[in-house]
């Protein structure tokens, strides 16, 4: 049976709506969907996975210990200390969670039977940015003070007559558009992966049923979906490392003493 013809069973096209799930437990708990826990399938996984790794560690790592050893040293060498120097170490342990939390919720976008990641809702997004708009600005303030922090952070080193036009400037990007950009460029693609996928998958079926000529195009609308695929896993890994070094550049502009 064709989706056009089922009516309001199968509603076509994609729209935004198939991003707000019912209710796992038939209506009640409104708020327990999939989405809510995938969030907690992650943060259960990661939790494990790490306890386990580290349960027993070895001089000579197994697999699993020198898999969970080479993401942190990566995250430690190649984000913490190239962007925010010697300190970056002590935000290791938190720039590494949030790596591989963002990481995970962004491959079950393309896991066959999930393919829904938590951060095409903005709502997923919008908290991590929060939680590190909350780190570099704690970081900041804790290392010059409040005033010096905000200072540096609004007045830069300009003639004073362009400065009532450059403070406004800097304050709306600092403390409006960093966590507003960081959130949106996460969930924009992540949104705009998963509906491509959803319009190519279903486009198939919908030509494949509609009329037999169709056929061949539906088979490269699958073909363009595996390639989509494989296209959007590195998207997924790209902006799992994007929101984490930006998080890590903001830290470092908030420690640094001139910005």
């Amino acid at each position: 049976m064709s989706a056009l013809s089922l009516g309001s069973e199968v509603p076509w096209p994609p729209s935004v709506n198939d991003f707000y799930l019912p209710s796992v437990v038939d209506g009640a708990y409104p708020w327990l969907t999939k989405v809510t826990i995938l969030i907690w399938v992650a943060a259960a996984a990661l939790i494990v996975f790490f306890l386990v790794t580290y349960r027993n560690p070895q001089l000579v790592p197994t697999k699993k210990q020198w898999l969970a050893e080479s993401i942190y040293g990566f995250v430690r060498n190649n984000i913490a200390k190239d962007m925010i120097g010697h300190d970056g170490v002590r935000f290791a342990p938190y720039l590494t969670t949030l790596f591989c939390f963002v990481l995970l919720t962004n491959l079950f976008g393309i896991i066959p039977g999930i393919q829904m990641s938590p951060n095409s809702h903005i709502a997923f997004p919008t908290i991590l940015a929060v939680i590190s708009y909350v780190l570099f600005n704690y970081v900041g303030i804790r290392q010059h003070g409040f005033a010096k922090y905000m200072k540096a952070s609004l007045i830069p080193p300009a003639p004073w007559y362009i400065l009532p036009l450059l403070v406004p400037i800097e304050f709306a990007s600092t403390f409006l558009f960093r966590p507003f950009t960081l959130a949106v460029r996460l969930f924009a693609n992540m949104f705009a992966g998963h509906m491509i996928l959803l319009v190519f998958t279903l486009g198939g079926f919908v030509m494949l049923n509609s009329s037999a000529w169709l056929a061949p195009v539906s088979l490269v609308s699958w073909l363009m979906t595996v390639a989509l695929t494989f296209l959007e896993a590195l998207v997924v890994i790209l902006q799992a490392y994007v929101f984490t070094v930006l998080t890590a550049s903001y830290v470092q502009g908030a420690l640094a003493e001139e910005h």
